[in-house]
């Protein structure tokens, strides 16, 4: 610890990487109604621009290959949605990323959940006010170990689902996402400075819904692998 520290910093947040290693968080960004018929679930149609929300860092819950993690029923909500999600490792730091330039930026990929405090988001959204309350809370963000992209190639196909407790509830394609990976770095570079250790979940697909103590999460995605997460 620093000398000039007036305080203990808190541990910096880290995801394990497939092959050994560690991965330090810097930001997470995540984008909104990213795949056509979750938007129209959420009541929206259409190629609307893209949006993004954050959690912050330490929302992380890194799930080892292999092993069950587990996350606690988050307080003042009693409808907590899963959401399945391709995650974007972020290896290189830029701004004004171009898409056909995105890829040399990626170090990885990996499985994630963005978990929502829906009943909370959808009041702050009657509100017109901010719904980070609905989506950036402790342990809202598992995720499993990030496959670099030297080993599983650019991914731009291939099925994601997730079931919960065996029952299969959200089923798509990474082709389907409305505004790909790419496209997202590009736009996401121009209003932040991408960099080194940044995640980006990318969007879920339709079926989203309530989760409950006792329940298990299984997501996977083709190439990556499968993260388990149960609610306690």
């Amino acid at each position: 610890m620093s000398a000039n520290l007036v305080i203990t910093p808190p541990a910096q947040p880290t995801v394990p990487v497939s092959g050994g290693g560690l991965f330090p968080v810097h930001r997470i960004y995540c984008v909104g109604r990213n795949y056509a018929e979750h938007a129209q679930e959420m009541g929206f149609t259409g190629r609307e621009p893209p949006f993004f929300f954050q959690k912050p860092a330490d929302a992380v819950v890194p799930v080892a290959d292999g092993e069950t993690g587990a996350i606690a029923y988050p307080p003042l909500t009693k409808n907590l949605h899963h959401e399945i999600e391709l995650v974007v490792a972020i290896g290189i730091g830029g701004r004004h990323i171009a898409a056909a330039d995105a890829v040399k930026h990626i170090y990885g990929y990996a499985v994630g959940l963005d978990m929502t405090r829906r009943d909370l988001q959808n009041d702050m959204k009657k509100q017109g006010r901010p719904w980070c309350i609905g989506k950036a809370f402790d342990e809202s963000a598992p995720i499993g170990p990030i496959v670099p992209i030297a080993q599983c190639g650019e991914l731009s196909t291939g099925a994601i689902t997730l079931a919960v407790n065996g029952t299969q509830r959200q089923k798509g394609d990474l082709s389907e996402l409305i505004w790909n990976v790419a496209e997202t770095i590009e736009t996401l570079s121009q209003a932040w400075t991408l960099q080194p250790g940044d995640l980006i979940f990318t969007g879920t697909p339709a079926g989203v819904g309530a989760v409950v103590a006792g329940d298990v999460m299984e997501g996977a995605i083709a190439g990556l692998g499968t993260l388990r997460v149960a609610v306690r």
